[in-house]
């Protein structure tokens, strides 16, 4: 049974921006140094503009006007076709009048040649520089650190996180969903920022140059802006389906990996392969869409920028012919300046189409960060470094929904030492049960306490330190043997390692693994059989010596001799410890102080197995069909229920 996640109004992309801001200003030092690298780089182009500009007026200065000799023959055509004075640029502004006059022209070209080469070198040294200093700041720094916390954040959610999301979807928050924050710093805010300073230098220039021409030229921008913005609007909800669709694919293709085994088992991997196509086949097509659109608003823009380009060359051309407005310094530089301008807007199609993939990937890792922290410890928790075991339910109930009840009314007493087992069909709330004793979820009613005291007053870590836990699918990681054994008490010598080996029935295939101990295991310990890697997660809770013992059906995977000898094993480790334990199988049972039998989430029965044979009910029910002639069959029902 699963939960729904707790339920909360979306936030605004207006409050998705000034949060990512927010995360932004923890890394304010990287970002100064890229924007300020990016001002220079605007600077210099600026100059080296001017200075493209300011060569064309001395050379055509030159050949309408030579300093010295014969005239020049361009000079005599020009003066033959009355050609208009060179006008002068706008005072305060790099004109020819400040290049040196006693200079040889070639020398003078040769200078402004070398200083536009140079500022094309410093150009490329701080490209560079930006580079290699974005890098550092977005893949080396935010990324890492964002990604490291929200792993943090998953590691401290309970169960109901888990029970609401898949795998697919979790795993594409913190790797794909992450890269969207980064896309948000990279292509969203230095690109604004960048954008913002650049277009107002622009026109501050342009307008220094011809007010009125700047005008003519500029008079389409807001046009521009108005597409944008139902751009937009209108791309927003197909990103928002092309990360839904994606996120499906990697989770059937996680599923796929995982069930590899069943699909061969039923020769379904024609069936396979088409579902994944069909799956690959919509994100192809959503994603095809979303280009298509940015395929006809970009040329959109630059269509409306062109007519700007007209316009220049139209009214621009004629200030210079009436002599109005410079050449170089100023149709030139006023046509790279609109070129920049233009070029700047036509980036608003690709900053308008990372808001919207930065946002809604923004969104889902803030749901992650967001996600409520439902079992924690209390700031006044008390410690427990070592618990005696007693355990006591006192009118429990718990409900994944708060609407519909797993349990009901449990009422359980388990004196230190005493070990319970638990018996009931799918669905009836064993593992359950079970799973609120290490406050994997907190009672929704009711008080659980361990030695007297309610497990929400103690500290968390220490009370799981005290819980040895046997899960119906043993999960080991690709780890050595030994490491799998101590993954909760990595301190452990190798003595005790192997004590807690032998102790669950391990030992002798450990030796016979490559390595023993140090074997490396496959993932999720494919490598070995179910009731192997079921001792070895037997040997991993024995080694923690704890006060509790949680076994959930532990002996499903293993055949009925193996289960002889584990449980021969396990007398002496239980002894002691208060266990608690999901069973089916008589031979289980029987070892149990006494037994509780649970149906829909109420306890029906309970008391020792002698006991509840000799009255009517569910127990000597399920007895009796393990019971011919005398002999104990294997119980064929499914085994317990995941929480």
């Amino acid at each position: 049974m699963s939960a729904p996640p707790p339920t909360s109004a979306a936030p605004s992309n207006a409050a998705l921006i000034r949060r990512l801001l927010g995360l932004t200003w923890r890394y304010r030092a990287g970002c100064i140094k890229v924007l300020s690298i990016q001002l220079v780089l605007l600077t210099m182009g600026l100059a080296g503009l001017s200075l493209t500009g300011l060569g064309i007026d001395y050379i055509r200065h030159q050949v309408i006007t030579p300093a010295s000799g014969p005239p020049h023959p361009a000079a005599v055509g020009a003066q033959a076709q009355s050609a208009p004075p060179v006008p002068a640029a706008k005072p305060g502004l790099i004109d020819i009048s400040r290049l040196p006059h006693d200079w040889p022209p070639m020398q003078v070209i040769a200078l402004l040649a070398g200083s536009i080469l140079l500022l094309a070198l410093c150009r490329a040294l701080l490209n560079y520089s930006y580079l290699i200093s974005s890098n550092i700041l977005l893949q080396q720094e935010l990324v890492p650190d964002l990604r490291a916390v929200i792993y943090d954040k998953l590691q401290s959610l309970s169960f109901r996180f888990f029970d609401a999301n898949s795998t697919g979807s979790i795993i594409t928050r913190v790797t794909g969903d992450v890269q969207s924050v980064r896309m948000f710093l990279d292509q969203v805010l230095f690109q604004s920022v960048i954008m913002a300073v650049s277009l107002t230098v622009y026109v501050i220039y342009m307008a220094s140059l011809s007010p009125g021409l700047t005008l003519a030229c500029l008079a389409t921008t807001p046009l521009l802006i108005v597409m944008s913005m139902w751009f937009s609007k209108k791309i927003q909800p197909a990103y928002a389906e092309s990360r839904t669709l994606a996120e499906n694919l990697v989770q059937y293709l996680a599923e796929s990996i995982q069930g590899i085994a069943v699909t061969k088992g039923f020769a379904r991997e024609a069936e396979n392969r088409a579902k994944f196509e069909a799956e690959n086949r919509r994100v192809y097509e959503q994603q095809l869409g979303i280009f298509w659109r940015l395929s006809l608003f970009t040329p959109a823009v630059g269509i409306v920028t062109r007519i700007n380009m007209v316009v220049l060359l139209s009214y621009g051309g004629w200030l210079v012919i009436h002599g109005q407005l410079p050449l170089g310094t100023g149709l030139v530089v006023f046509a790279g300046l609109l070129e920049q301008f233009s070029g700047q807007v036509n980036n608003i199609a690709g900053v308008v189409n990372s808001v919207q993939q930065s946002l809604i990937g923004a969104r889902r890792v803030f749901e992650v960060m967001d996600a409520p922290v439902e079992v924690k410890s209390a700031p006044d928790a008390m410690p427990c470094p070592k618990l005696k075991g007693a355990v006591k339910f006192e009118r429990v109930e718990f409900s994944y929904s708060g609407i519909d009840p797993v349990l009901r009314g449990i009422n359980l007493a388990v004196e230190p030492g005493q070990c319970v087992a638990i018996l009931g069909a799918t669905g009836a709330g064993k593992s359950v049960l079970m799973s609120l004793i290490p406050r994997f979820y907190d009672v929704t009613a009711g008080r659980l306490l361990v030695d007297g005291i309610d497990i929400r007053h103690l500290r968390l870590d220490d009370l799981r330190r005290n819980i040895g836990l046997v899960f119906q699918e043993s999960f080991l990681f690709s780890n050595t043997v030994a490491a799998n054994i101590a993954f909760g008490h990595p301190d452990a010598t190798p003595a005790q390692i192997e004590k807690a080996a032998r102790i669950a029935a391990a030992h002798d295939f450990i030796l016979q693994l490559p390595k023993g101990y140090d074997t490396v295991l496959g993932e999720s310990g494919n490598t070995l059989s179910g009731g192997q890697r079921q001792r070895l997660a037997i040997a991993r809770a024995v080694l923690l010596e704890p006060a509790i013992l949680l076994l959930d059906d532990p002996t499903a995977a293993i055949d009925s001799e193996t289960e002889h000898e584990i449980f021969d094993a396990l007398d002496s480790a239980i002894a002691g410890r208060t266990t608690f334990i999901v069973a089916h199988r008589l031979s289980t049972l029987r070892r149990a102080d006494f037994i509780i039998v649970m149906e829909n989430g109420r306890i029906v029965q309970q008391g020792r197995h002698e006991d509840l044979m000799r009255v009517p009910g569910p127990y000597r029910h399920v007895a009796s069909l393990q019971l011919v002639d005398g002999r104990e069959l294997e119980q064929l029902e499914p085994k317990g229920d995941a929480p």
